[in-house]
């Protein structure tokens, strides 16, 4: 196990939480009433899940920091929770300015919640990653739906920096399952693909409305998912070199 690029992500995090991404002013902000009513209850869903004081997380990875020696770990989750919480005030702000409601609690959050408090650094990456894969999918449809330009461009800086998260999680996940027996790093993959496509299945029969508005069926968005998936952590194949290819041939050719 070997999380030998920790510094580089220590970097990134530090940079912007010293340089955090706003919205310029002026930007055009009209949100018809039809798309209002369209994204309200979904966007309010999506602003809870962000809003979190991270406290289980921070207690996780401070943990497992201190076991593997990687304390610049802990640091990277404290701006990586803090950062998740400029998500949520970022869609708090557009959501109060167009009178849409704050949602203080939804049974799919708190599912989310429960899980995480039973669980160790890994395993909250697992769950941390499949929300951030989903929720990639789910800015990118609500960009779809909307002729606001200032949402349009809050969900291209919220993809921005998840596309980041997601890279720094599948980073320390993969890093994790290097060196394990290669059939546990199957039965892994196995139950976090079924848990992935459980969880977008669940999020696609409740915010379907937005989702089908931009193009996705429920099948179409679960295959997306799926593909985003294997793209971040499936294993890479290395490819045949032509040394490889000359011996593999000559093996062939002496009927071994």
């Amino acid at each position: 196990m070997s999380f030998d690029e920790l510094g580089i992500w220590l970097n990134h995090f530090e940079y912007h939480a010293q340089h955090p991404r706003t919205l310029p002013s002026g930007v055009p902000d009209v949100l018809s009433t039809a798309e209002r009513s369209l994204i309200a209850r979904s966007i309010a869903t999506f602003q809870l899940g962000e809003q979190s004081e991270g406290a289980t997380l921070q207690r996780a990875a401070d943990r497992f920091a201190c076991t593997h020696r990687q304390p610049p770990l802990a640091r990277i989750v404290q701006l990586f929770i803090a950062e998740e919480q400029h998500h949520a005030a970022l869609l708090e702000g557009f959501m109060l300015d167009h009178g849409i409601a704050l949602k203080r609690r939804d049974w799919t959050d708190a599912a989310f919640r429960r899980l995480r408090r039973v669980a160790g650094f890994e395993l909250y990456l697992h769950v941390l990653i499949t929300a951030e894969l989903i929720g990639i999918l789910y800015y990118r449809a609500l960009e779809k739906v909307t002729e606001c330009e200032r949402l349009k461009l809050l969900c291209r800086t919220l993809v921005c920096e998840e596309l980041a998260h997601v890279g720094f999680e599948s980073y320390l996940l993969l890093a994790l399952r290097t060196g394990r027996p290669v059939a546990m790093r199957g039965w892994l993959r196995f139950a976090h693909r079924l848990f992935l496509v459980t969880t977008a299945s669940v999020v696609w029969l409740t915010q379907r409305a937005v989702l089908r508005q931009a193009g996705y069926s429920g099948r179409r968005f679960l295959s997306a998912c799926l593909r985003q998936y294997d793209f971040y952590l499936k294993p890479a194949r290395l490819p045949v070199t032509a040394d490889a290819g000359r011996i593999n041939a000559g093996r062939s050719s002496a009927g071994l």
